[in-house]
């Protein structure tokens, strides 16, 4: 038997899964997460039934590095899969820029390109490249493969990607490019498996999470989303600002005197539910306190969420379905009513108890517009991606 691994390396966590890959294709096996890393590191997998198969706490102020711990992580992966050899890792990579349209055997030359993409990704591709490093120094043999985030969207119109500033600019790579693409391609999948005439529709597919985004698409093909030259476009997040008036960048350097970097931290990590609720970024966090700062947060959030989400309307040409998806979509009903209460007016309604029980499909029997919760799964889209890249002609890896 032969298995591959995934990962998703951040800043403060790693998120990995493992796969058996056998004659009758791909079989999750185990995966889970490591957060905090930086203060008190932890770790919980699970296997494919959803039992905890392993938990470990590292002390608090630990400075362990994400070295050590995909070493770690490395292991114990070797030990879960028993005989089962690992034939190649798949990793999550932000930003593949223009050029890369699908995923790649990553190299020194691959490298050094995503490398140069850093400044337009500077909270997720350093930990992508350094996950990629770390696993080349502890085993140079396997295969590691790149599946971008921005892959998804190259089938955007050359008016999509367009920004409002001169030619010149664009030509140089300043442009709009999109990302959560993992996510939106596994949303696309699951609507043509389960709704393959809404597929042929007009869906919004609202990535709602600690990053967050939303994307219009037509036939599961990307028609216009909210995030554009970098991730911190679009939406408001849970750290980052979202979409501003550029006006306060230069009042904030010009004007307040910070420097090119504070404005980077601020927009990147200060911003969000953090920066208005002053409290948390974790939505549930918010959900729980009194403050009338965490109320604004949530308000603020609703608000972006739906004046986005009807903006990408246009460009669809009207709506026929809306899926919401990641940490706060899947999981958070209040949120969820509340965005599509304040789209009522395209015909919209929800079922309340379906809502509740996060239910596949939330809206109710007269409603004009099809509401879903779809679990992304950007894991599952990796690893298929991984095997469609490095499987032989003919051979099923007996």
């Amino acid at each position: 038997m032969k298995a591959i691994v995934t990962l998703n390396a951040g800043s403060s966590s790693i998120k990995f899964a493992l796969y058996e890959l056998s004659a009758d294709g791909l079989r999750f096996d185990a995966g889970g997460k490591i957060e905090e890393i930086g203060t008190a590191p932890r770790l919980r997998a699970r296997n494919a039934q959803g039992d905890v198969i392993l938990q470990r706490n590292w002390p608090q102020g630990n400075a362990i590095s994400h070295e050590h711990l995909l070493e770690d992580l490395f292991a114990w992966a070797a030990t879960q899969l028993g005989d089962r050899e690992i034939i190649a890792i798949g990793h999550r990579v932000v930003h593949g820029g223009a050029e890369f349209a699908a995923p790649r055997r990553i190299d020194d030359a691959l490298l050094e390109v995503l490398e140069a993409l850093i400044p337009l990704a500077p909270l997720h591709q350093p930990h992508n490249l350094a996950a990629v490093r770390a696993l080349r120094a502890l085993a140079p043999h396997l295969p590691q493969i790149a599946c971008f985030d921005t892959a998804f969207h190259h089938e955007l119109s050359a008016l999509a990607t367009r920004l409002p500033l001169p030619r010149a600019f664009h030509d140089k790579g300043v442009r709009r490019y999109g990302f959560h693409g993992l996510s939106y391609e596994h949303i696309a999948g699951q609507l043509r498996a389960a709704d393959p005439e809404r597929l042929g529709g007009r869906v919004i597919a609202a990535h709602l999470g600690n990053g967050a985004s939303l994307c219009a698409m037509r036939e599961g093909r990307n028609i216009d989303t909210t995030m554009g030259f970098t991730a911190l476009d679009g939406l408001m997040m849970g750290t980052r600002s979202g979409a501003l008036d550029p006006g306060v960048v230069l009042h904030l350097q010009m004007q307040l005197g910070l420097a090119a970097q504070e404005v980077e931290t601020l927009l990147y990590k200060k911003s969000g539910l953090l920066g208005v609720s002053g409290l948390s970024s974790d939505m549930r966090t918010l959900h729980a306190s009194d403050a009338p700062e965490a109320a604004e947060a949530i308000d603020l959030f609703v608000r972006q969420a739906a004046r986005q989400t009807a903006a990408l309307i246009p460009a669809l040409g009207g709506l026929d379905g809306l899926v919401f998806t990641a940490g706060i979509g899947e999981n958070d009903p209040v949120i969820r009513a509340r965005i599509c209460e304040s789209l009522s007016w395209t015909g919209l309604s929800l079922d309340t108890e379906a809502n509740q029980r996060n239910a596949n499909v939330i809206s109710a029997k007269q409603s004009r517009i099809l509401v879903r919760v779809i679990p992304t799964d950007e894991e599952a889209v990796i690893a298929h991606h991984v095997v469609q890249l490095i499987r032989p002609t003919g051979s099923n890896f007996q």
